[in-house]
């Protein structure tokens, strides 16, 4: 079964979120299930590409509108990530540094996905599937099915995974010409609200949708940034498939990014030696819990509220709980919390920007981690946490509530509040003081954390199982 992968980010070749760490992994875990799957990607001028071996595999030239453009396929040579990876390169348009945000995005991502429709319409090998993911691969069902261009095409599959409902790609009716030709009576499937919406059409022309997680599937009916209608409707060709991680990647036991590595057989000492190597970094006390935050600070991850959750915290609990957070994102939020850290250097610190190694020593080393999620469609943090026996405290939403039960329900080990508020993170900060004083809960908790497995084995396995019924109906 040959499947190709569409998306704007992959690990460890570009990443801003969530995304890259899923189709990094999904692709892997399906090889090795047996299947054929590859990943194609815009071609960045990152580290990742400029370090690796790439053969042109494919050159050709298409219309964008009126405009010429031409472009070419690359292929890794190895195979280093466990799976093919294709990069597709048009010069002075997909052949920058970074992945979003330039002035001409709109037309970046629709001669990406032209490009590999024009690409595979000449391909001996058809692929059995193709599973795109997010927005900036939304057309990609529509152009197949609707276009004339491809009509050979006209029978493949396609599979539309939304990682983040919130984020449409829509564009004005005005870029029409951009398209290549389609049936003009299918014009509707396209628009939503007056103009060109990508992921409303690809919710409408896939052939299923996915969301990562159950309970973000539900809530997009009620909360997706207008298209709540719409997956009213469309609700019952859904299925919701909760992400896993990269089992190898992040493992205590091997993970080469920490400073003692430690297995569920050993987790006391070996959560004890990061966090002593980790407060020793940034002058925190290691008697004292660690609550530690590991993201973007923006209003979805509920980031806004954590200056005065925690500054409540401190005052509250008598400055007996330390706080270290890592991240970038809001200018305002992050000024806050510089300010923050001036007026509590004892009990808290910031790091504002990203880094991987650092993240990984913090999930080791960190008591608790703080998600106070406004949304999150599956998130990957608290998983992440699980595994290295760090407490998830989390808001009860999407992915959230499908991964972690509250320590207070029978098999619980986490912290869960409802509200994104200052006041029920800080009672949920407190609770997670009383499980650290309690010696013995705290090591029950680590065991049942660490003995789950949301390993990408039974996602990829839900994956596949779509496929083949998405098959069997040709």
């Amino acid at each position: 079964m040959r499947i190709y992968h569409l998306s704007a980010e992959c690990y460890p070749v570009a990443k801003v979120g969530g995304l890259a760490d899923v189709v990094g992994a999904l692709p892997k875990y399906q090889n090795q299930a047996g299947l054929n799957a590859a990943v194609v990607l815009p071609y960045y001028n990152r580290k990742f590409v400029r370090e690796h071996q790439f053969d042109i595999v494919f050159e050709a030239s298409s219309l964008m509108g009126t405009e010429r453009f031409d472009f070419e396929i690359l292929k890794e040579r190895t195979n280093v990530l466990g799976f093919e990876l294709y990069l597709i390169r048009v010069p002075g348009l997909i052949d920058r540094e970074e992945v979003y945000s330039y002035p001409d995005e709109r037309e970046q991502f629709i001669a990406f996905q032209i490009a590999f429709l024009d690409w595979i319409n000449w391909s001996q090998q058809r692929p059995d599937i193709i599973h795109c993911h997010d927005h900036h691969t939304g057309l990609i069902p529509f152009l197949l099915y609707h276009s004339v261009i491809y009509k050979r095409l006209k029978n493949t599959p396609t599979v539309f995974t939304i990682h983040n409902g919130q984020y449409h790609g829509a564009f004005s009716w005005n870029k029409a010409n951009l398209l290549p030709e389609f049936d003009p009576a299918a014009a509707g499937l396209l628009d939503w609200a007056g103009g060109i919406n990508p992921l409303a059409a690809a919710v409408k022309c896939s052939s299923r949708y996915t969301t990562v997680s159950p309970s973000y599937l539900n809530e997009l009916t009620r909360q997706s940034n207008g298209l709540e209608y719409l997956f009213y409707l469309e609700n019952w060709r859904a299925l919701g498939i909760v992400n896993g991680i990269d089992s190898e990647v992040w493992n205590p036991d091997k993970d080469s990014m920490i400073p003692a590595r430690y297995s569920a057989k050993k987790i006391n000492p070996g959560k004890q030696q990061n966090k002593l190597a980790l407060c020793q970094r940034f002058g925190l006390d290691v008697e004292k819990p660690l609550v530690s935050f590991i993201g973007r600070l923006v209003i979805e991850k509920g980031a806004d509220l954590l200056p005065d959750a925690i500054a409540h915290s401190i005052r509250e609990l008598e400055g007996q709980v330390n706080f270290l957070l890592l991240g970038t994102g809001d200018k305002d939020t992050e000024e806050r919390l510089k300010i923050l850290a001036e007026q509590y250097p004892e009990n808290c610190k910031v790091y504002i920007g990203y880094d991987e190694e650092l993240s990984h020593q913090i999930y080791a080393g960190a008591d608790f981690l703080l998600m106070p999620s406004r949304v999150e469609p599956c998130g990957l943090n608290q998983l992440y946490s699980l595994r290295y026996g760090t407490v998830p405290i989390v808001r009860s939403t999407g992915g959230l509530q499908d991964t972690v039960i509250d320590f207070g329900e029978e098999g619980g080990y986490g912290i869960r509040f409802d509200q994104p508020s200052v006041a029920d993170i800080s009672y949920s900060i407190s609770r997670a003081l009383a499980v650290y004083q309690n010696t013995d809960q705290l090591q029950l908790l680590r065991k049942r954390m660490m003995a789950l497995d949301f390993s990408w084995n039974q996602s990829a396995g839900q994956y596949i199982q779509l496929y083949k019924s998405l098959i069997s109906q040709l």
